[in-house]
């Protein structure tokens, strides 16, 4: 058998590596390693929440795809247009679905944030926010917000908490009850967007 001098210095830098002789590469290849996990870690415990509230979870990311669809899909003129008198514009819709976005968490204990004015000891404190002025691009802007602190705010409940009591609205809940609350709430409002944005000839995103 012909010596092939490359393969006898493979073998040789191979068991440099490996060779408990040899401390410091030793060490080292047990820096890379580390490093390489230390890199993948984020990917490996970023999974989706199970039980109840990864159901949740999935239905507000769901719900939160198709409301800031139909926002960014009507034009500013369709933000102040309304059915009738007396009811919400669409701009104002969207207003009160980032307002409850906020309230309802804080009404569990999760507060928002301090420039939302939003408390969860008064409710009319939604309607202060609501009732700012602002452009199709600032509401926008905004709803995209309440939906990170929604998320946000599920994603760091304990799950063991649901059934734990609180009071809200002047009953007696459950942390449960309340996060179910949360979703509907949503799928009220986004079927009400739906026919504002068919009255205003916006087909919604989904459905093209």
């Amino acid at each position: 058998m012909r010596h092939d001098p490359r393969f006898a210095a493979s073998v040789s830098s191979r068991h440099a590596v490996m060779s408990p002789s040899r401390p410091g590469r030793t060490l080292a290849g047990f820096a890379i390693v580390i490093a390489l996990t230390l890199c993948v870690a984020p990917s490996l415990t970023a999974v989706a929440r199970t039980g109840l509230m990864g159901d949740f979870v999935s239905n507000a990311a769901d719900l939160e795809s198709k409301i800031v669809g139909l926002a960014k899909a009507m034009p500013a003129s369709a933000y102040g247009w309304r059915p009738a008198d007396g009811v919400r514009t669409t701009g104002e819709v969207l207003k009160h679905v980032a307002a409850d976005n906020y309230f309802l968490p804080a009404a569990m204990g999760i507060a928002p944030p301090p420039e939302t004015g939003i408390s969860a000891k008064d409710y009319k404190t939604t309607f202060t926010y609501e009732a700012r002025p602002l452009t199709r691009d600032q509401i926008i802007a905004e709803l995209e917000k309440s939906f990170a602190f929604l998320r946000s705010s599920m994603a760091g409940f304990d799950e063991a908490k649901l059934e734990a009591p609180l009071q809200a609205f002047g009953q007696t809940r459950t942390h449960r009850s309340l996060w179910l609350s949360t979703t509907t709430h949503l799928h009220e409002h986004l079927g009400q967007l739906i026919a504002y944005a068919r009255s205003n000839k916006v087909t919604p995103p989904w459905s093209k």
